[in-house]
């Protein structure tokens, strides 16, 4: 909650401490000196639930780093399906077309909840990679890991049943933002059933069955936009595809759309 308290005084002084950013392996390695002049020019931004920091085929201006909260991108395909591509915690770089070569933003990327992140202008990205080469290794295997984690979707998709999908995902969200709580892991930012669907590429329908039949078999707690593993054991079963007896609630088999370019 650090970013949240002292936002207001740095929007009014356009001076971003250094000590907010110095512990992130962004710039960890960044010698003080450089570090005060990538932060002089950098943008702060507060959002709240919903706002975007921008939108799909908007030309890429700028590239962010996320401070203090959760974003998620989405990305419309051609077909006029609206898709999850994934979460972005804090810490993170995003808005990275410049490094994909890419002119405009292949998604768009939404708040889920109050969030802090920190912009720059696209022009400093190739002066960034030069200046620094502890922030140009961290920015590659974030690149790296993109596209290692869109080909792991593609085939998830292309062989594996909603069932399977379902569970690797929300093992990979308690992973990334996993809580501890008296019940469980918890999923420490607001998703709801049909963000799943999203990132899945199935049905709200159908998500709502596994998490209903999971939920009775005391795998998992749901609530509103809010998912809890009670026994992340099972769940990693389910996810290698073994046949836990979901009865009722069990999932055919649905269509699977069409693969999402990373994003």
């Amino acid at each position: 909650m650090v970013a949240l308290a002292i936002l207001p005084g740095i929007l009014m002084s356009h001076s971003i401490p250094r000590s907010l950013v110095k512990n992130l392996d962004l710039f960890r390695a960044v010698p003080d000196k450089d570090l005060d002049t990538v932060l002089s020019i950098a943008r702060p931004m507060r959002l709240n639930a919903g706002d975007p920091v921008f939108q799909q085929g908007q030309p890429a201006t700028q590239f962010f780093v996320l401070l203090h909260g959760h974003l998620k991108v989405v990305q419309t395909t051609a077909e006029g399906e609206q898709v999850v591509v994934r979460y972005v915690v804090p810490g993170e770089v995003f808005g990275i077309a410049k490094a994909m070569q890419r002119p405009a933003y292949p998604a768009t990327c939404l708040a889920v909840e109050e969030s802090v992140v920190l912009g720059w202008p696209s022009t400093e990205w190739d002066r960034f990679m030069t200046g620094n080469l502890q922030f140009a290794a961290n920015a590659l295997q974030t690149v790296g890991q993109r596209l290692q984690d869109a080909h792991t979707r593609i085939k998830e998709l292309s062989t594996e049943e909603v069932e399977q999908r379902v569970a690797r995902c929300i093992l990979r969200l308690i992973d990334s933002s996993g809580e501890e709580t008296e019940e469980g892991i918890a999923v420490n930012f607001p998703i709801t059933r049909q963000d799943i669907a999203e990132m899945t590429g199935t049905t709200l329908h159908t998500v709502s069955r596994l998490l209903s039949a999971w939920k009775e078999q005391g795998m998992v707690l749901t609530g509103r936009k809010r998912v809890t593993v009670c026994k992340v054991d099972d769940l990693i079963r389910l996810a290698e595809g073994a046949v836990m007896g979901t009865g009722k609630g069990s999932a055919k088999p649905t269509t699977r759309r069409k693969p999402v370019e990373p994003a």
